[in-house]
């Protein structure tokens, strides 16, 4: 008797405690960790530095003032530049000069026109949009009225594209007016589009 006296409540004691340690042996569940995953960072180009190139173009040629006064004309030219990229930005310098036959009735032949400006720009990565605008010179020669050579100015709207890590390609249209010729009352407006192949050091 004493024996199961002391026997059962051990036993008792054993079961309950079994289950209580076998509970304790269930594996936790452990949440995943997800990661999320990077966010890809766009690749910019830095627009800062010289740069150098050859443009071939069309233009219109309006004379006032002087008979036989419009031609279209070929233009082929050399253009130079420099521009700091502020981020969203790029701000910039150059110039450019375009050779043409185009002829103005009388006052001869455009032999050339010389653009001398800035130029604002918007950097979307690999291509840049911008407005530009300056001083201008046409250069004329010959005809039976002495129209000389005329200041002016020139407006516009360009872009320029990365092909790679050099060379880029643009388009440039702008809007050229001379009023200052030797001549009386000739004027001369001029609507131009460029395609430029240049060279980023």
């Amino acid at each position: 008797m004493k024996f199961a006296r002391i026997a059962l409540p051990a036993l008792l004691a054993g079961t309950v405690a079994v289950p209580a340690f076998a509970g304790s042996l269930e594996p936790t569940v452990v949440e995943p960790v997800v990661t999320p995953a990077p966010v890809p960072v766009a690749v910019g180009r830095d627009w800062t530095g010289f740069s150098g190139g050859l443009q071939l173009g069309y233009g219109g040629f309006d004379t006032d003032g002087t008979p036989d006064d419009y031609d279209d004309a070929m233009t082929y030219g050399l253009k130079a530049y420099y521009d700091y990229d502020f981020g969203d930005w790029v701000l910039g310098g150059g110039v450019q000069y375009d050779w043409t036959d185009a002829e103005l009735g009388d006052a001869g032949d455009l032999d050339g026109i010389m653009r001398a400006g800035a130029r604002l720009g918007y950097d979307m990565g690999d291509t840049m949009v911008y407005g530009t605008g300056g001083y201008a010179k046409a250069f004329t020669d010959g005809g039976t009225i002495d129209g000389g050579d005329s200041d002016g100015y020139f407006a516009g709207i360009g872009t320029e594209t990365f092909l790679n890590d050099n060379w880029t390609v643009g388009t440039e249209l702008t809007y050229n007016e001379f009023t200052d010729f030797d001549a009386d009352d000739m004027e001369l407006k001029n609507t131009q589009f460029n395609v430029s192949l240049n060279y980023r050091f």
